[in-house]
């Protein structure tokens, strides 16, 4: 979103705008913002901030604290690799040790060619079918790390035709 263009300005403004009612409007605000961008960089949250009269420094607070935001852009597709107690038991570090790998990033980070953002989650409520991986939804059940090179081949293919 680097320099900003007058439309997207607008459309944050919209946002705030719909909310300005609200007692505590900042959680919908950002999560309509991350949902539009994918993202919320600190341009945005100065934007919001005018808007609403929160500081930055608190939006900021709430954009790095919940997972759910980001303050850089994600990959079009998202790989959730949960490393909760059981999943980590089940082999979850070897899952997310592959994904690394094969994608030469490490959890956090995004491919260059903004395909693959790799997330290392916390307990996911998916114990049963552990270890879990979730890719923009998608939940793969008892994943291993052999099982990777074939989920991320699907990915790149989808992806070329897309």
């Amino acid at each position: 979103m680097g320099g900003l263009k007058a439309e997207a300005v607008a459309q944050i403004k919209e946002i705030c705008g719909r909310y300005k009612d609200e007692n505590t409007p900042l959680m919908m605000i950002l999560s309509d913002i991350q949902n539009e961008y994918g993202y919320i960089p600190l341009e945005v949250q100065e934007i919001v901030s005018q808007e609403t009269g929160i500081s930055v420094a608190e939006i900021y607070g709430v954009v790095t604290f919940y997972s759910f935001f980001s303050l850089t852009p994600k990959g079009k597709y998202v790989i959730g690799c949960c490393l909760g107690t059981a999943c980590y038991v089940k082999g979850a570090q070897n899952v997310i040790d592959k994904f690394s790998e094969i994608l030469k990033i490490k959890p956090g980070e995004t491919t260059a060619d903004g395909m693959f953002t790799l997330d290392a989650l916390r307990c996911i409520g998916a114990c049963g079918i552990a270890p879990a991986v979730t890719i923009n939804g998608t939940v793969y059940p008892k994943m291993s790390a052999g099982k990777v090179p074939e989920v991320v081949a699907h990915y790149v293919k989808e992806g070329a035709t897309a």
